[in-house]
């Protein structure tokens, strides 16, 4: 039980990659007595109901169930701005009327950090992905500042902040610099880590149940290796590269390989599935990773950090936004190879596989990270510096 009971609000976005990733600190919170209301979607209501947590319905208009975001960065951040702008008095017709507090929120929920402003309560963001590092603001926020939109973006930006009661006034300062952050994420996948501010951000790594070990998947007795096939949640509909997954793994002795596939890839579109394949739209990921020998991964922030806390080396085949950093970021590790999709032939997958599993180096490197992922903390060590905050 912690100091005191608290009422604990977590406000977040739609989502699965975002919700995820903090769903056991939610859980947590929830099994040391404190009361935690969490605002989001409807859609992701089965999620959250897991953790205990009390569903806040909050509608978004997010593109997720489509996967429908726009290329220009600008636009696809303005969602991010529209979404937060309508959901502000979703969330004021709640917790006015009954003030948390502590106010949790993700990285894509800036009404969050508005009504905690507005209300003068204390605030911590929940970041699934890396964060701002000094000299951020010109290695990539300059860049954006030219892009054509910006100035407008940022205009209504900095007159919702004006107009909506946040004291944090300044738009780079409130979207990027929070006052102070949990990294769900293992320090080695931060670009810059050692330019952190670490006395706002604490790197506490990716926050599982330990406790649950491999339940959820039970490893074939006759499996020498096991290969985990997953593009995550999101940028799954890709037939043809499972296909070639198929041709290269497919009969490789000694080996079992589960292949998630998603919800947007018909089964029957890949032919033949191998005797030593296992093909799912979705399956526990971490789970299986940690009785994996080897991961082919998109290198979304939550596999990486997957990846390194299960100690298996990786072949990244990064398909969006930031995964190709993710990617460039795991092989500088030492634990991966990068292969974009459209070099992702069978032979390439299968030279890469043999390449990783009889390299000595790279099966140091993955258990050096993963000690050093698990000595981060993780779910309990979040938990108490959240409840710290209540102090």
């Amino acid at each position: 039980m912690s100091r005191r009971r608290a009422h604990i609000a977590m406000v977040g976005i739609p989502a699965v990659s975002h919700v995820l990733p903090s769903l056991e600190i939610i859980r947590e919170l929830v099994t040391r007595g404190h009361r935690v209301s969490y605002a989001n979607d409807p859609a992701v209501a089965d999620l959250i109901a897991g953790t205990g947590a009390e569903l806040v319905p909050c509608a978004s208009r997010l593109p997720v169930a489509d996967n429908n975001w726009p290329d220009d960065p600008i636009a696809a951040m303005a969602l991010f701005l529209d979404d937060a702008i309508q959901a502000l008095p979703q969330l004021r017709a709640v917790y006015d009327r009954e003030p948390a507090d502590l106010y949790l929120y993700d990285i894509g929920a800036y009404a969050a950090r508005a009504l905690a402003e507005s209300q003068d309560r204390p605030v911590m963001q929940l970041s699934p992905t890396f964060v701002a590092w000094d000299g951020y603001d010109q290695d990539v926020a300059a860049h954006l500042r030219q892009l054509p939109g910006a100035g407008a973006y940022r205009a209504k930006f900095a007159q919702w902040l004006a107009d909506c009661g946040a004291s944090t006034t300044d738009v780079d300062a409130f979207s990027g610099r929070p006052a102070r952050a949990l990294a769900l994420i293992t320090r080695a996948m931060q670009p810059h880590a050692d330019q952190v501010d670490t006395d706002t951000v604490t790197f506490v790594g990716p926050c599982f149940d330990t406790r649950v070990g491999a339940a959820g998947w039970t490893r074939p007795r006759d499996a020498e290796n096991v290969l985990l096939i997953s593009l995550g949640s999101a940028y799954t509909r890709q037939p043809e590269f499972y296909r070639q997954c198929l041709a290269a793994y497919g009969d490789l002795p000694g080996w079992h390989v589960v292949l998630q596939i998603g919800k947007y890839t018909d089964v029957a579109e890949l032919g033949d599935i191998p005797s030593n394949v296992e093909v799912h739209s979705w399956v526990p990921q971490r789970a299986i990773l940690e009785q994996a020998d080897a991961f082919v991964t998109h290198a979304g922030m939550g596999g990486c950090g997957e990846g390194l806390l299960a100690g298996v080396p990786m072949i990244a085949v990064p398909q969006a936004v930031d995964q190709f950093m993710n990617a460039d970021q795991l092989v500088e590790l030492g634990v991966a190879r990068r292969i974009d999709t459209p070099e992702a032939t069978a032979e390439t997958l299968r030279a890469a596989l043999n390449d990783l599993v009889t390299d000595a180096e790279v099966a140091r490197r993955s258990a050096l990270l993963r000690a050093d992922a698990r000595a981060e903390g993780g779910t309990r060590r979040a938990a108490d510096l959240i409840e710290n905050m209540l102090a």
